[in-house]
């Protein structure tokens, strides 16, 4: 088709039904893995504890596997680091976290002369105050007089399922003016590095971590739902964006492009074992706002159109103003699959996995721009809007009431 001498025109509508398929097997698809497929998701969002460490020698990633499940944790992920600098760089995660169950806190102050009557308990060594920490590996004490610290060891010493962190100085009197105890205890992340020393060659674990992290389950779930809510506040704020901005016509096809590009590069993450944590999130809001930026490029190529191809069909303006800006579109998303690359082949971690969502959200954004949101419009007006009748703001023509130009 030609409108104008020495102007190609390409077809993009006469094979939008195939398109359009594709991309609803795309998003039901990731729905579906999302729901049904058990994502991996990261502890930022179903809590846990997070230890990586450097190796003093090589260390199969089977055996710190099987070491971590010795010392008594569930389902371990273990991944390789790639840094130049620490060839045997590790990060283990493990979805238990160190706080204490309210059961065992009533426990252990019961053991410490808090509560409770126990022949041992003399006024002077019931605390006046006992805190746990929120990642449930220290115990802070304040008492009346100077604390008998042998006392205090010897009772937390025997509360089952509770170990003391090794050291000379555990308990430790921390400021003698108000008599405050401080018991440190072996957290999560103490527990992995411990049975790793014990089920790995003798040298290969290193002395300390070099970063521990946890997240509680709770706040895991209210990250998550937040997670959740600033992807529906951005898609509704794009959305008047674009009613106040064009016209409502082009709103409908704009957001459903928009969740197109951010299910669909969620599942294909998904799909290919990716871990799903905020740093993919993050990579979603990003292509959001890549996608629409590119999609309103177009709207606003058919909005001038409007005035300039007055004998044409809506579909017709659609094949016109894509063909225009096609290059311009390809151009831009190459420019930034090219930045992007340099991140995924020498990024390691998260970084990685934010490159390679980019990538995926970047490739979907552009064919979306095409295949998605102006075919959705040209629907949305032929189904619904025309028969509204209404005057107000630049009405595009609908493709059964025009005829075609020649």
């Amino acid at each position: 088709m030609r409108l104008f001498k020495g102007d190609k025109v390409y077809d993009f509508m006469a094979v939008r039904k195939y398109w359009i398929t594709l991309s609803l097997v795309l998003t039901l698809g990731s729905i579906a893995l999302l729901v049904f497929g058990k994502p991996k998701l990261g502890t930022d969002f179903v809590g846990g504890t997070e230890v990586e460490l450097a190796f003093n020698r090589p260390v199969d990633a089977g055996a710190i596997r099987a070491a971590v499940e010795q010392a008594g944790f569930s389902t371990p992920t273990v991944i390789k680091v790639d840094d130049p600098k620490n060839p045997h760089r590790y990060m283990v995660r493990v979805h238990e976290v160190t706080t204490i169950a309210p059961q065992k806190q009533l426990e252990m102050e019961r053991a410490l002369c808090a509560s409770g009557s126990d022949p041992q308990c003399t006024e002077a060594r019931k605390p006046t105050e006992v805190k746990f920490s929120p990642g449930g590996d220290k115990i802070s004490l304040r008492y009346r007089e100077a604390p008998d610290l042998a006392f205090v060891k010897e009772r937390i010493s025997g509360v089952k399922q509770v170990a003391l962190r090794p050291g000379d100085n555990n308990p430790s009197l921390q400021n003698a003016a108000d008599n405050k105890v401080e018991i440190q205890l072996m957290s999560k992340g103490d527990q992995l590095m411990a049975g790793l020393r014990q089920a790995l060659p003798a040298g290969a674990v290193p002395d300390a971590a070099l970063r521990t992290e946890w997240i509680g389950p709770r706040a895991g779930a209210q990250l998550r739902d937040s997670a959740v809510k600033s992807m529906a506040i951005t898609i509704v704020f794009i959305m008047a964006y674009v009613a106040f901005r064009f016209d409502l016509r082009f709103a409908p096809g704009c957001v459903v492009a928009l969740i197109h590009d951010g299910v669909g590069t969620i599942g294909i993450m998904v799909l290919l074992g990716r871990e799903i944590n905020l740093t993919t999130v993050a990579a979603a809001l990003t292509i959001v706002g890549f996608s629409v930026n590119d999609t309103v490029v177009v709207y606003d190529r058919v909005r001038e159109n409007l005035g300039k191809l007055r004998g044409a069909s809506f579909v017709q303006l659609i094949n016109v103003s894509t063909s225009e800006m096609l290059g311009r579109t390809i151009l831009t998303a190459c420019t930034v699959l090219f930045s992007l690359q340099g991140l995924f082949i020498w990024g390691t971690g998260d970084l990685k996995d934010f490159a390679l969502a980019l990538t995926i959200g970047v490739v979907l954004g552009m064919y979306s721009s095409i295949y998605v949101a102006l075919p959705l419009t040209e629907w949305f007006e032929a189904r619904f809007f025309s028969k509204l009748g209404s005057k107000k703001g630049p009405r595009a023509p609908s493709a059964r009431n025009v005829a075609p130009a020649v």
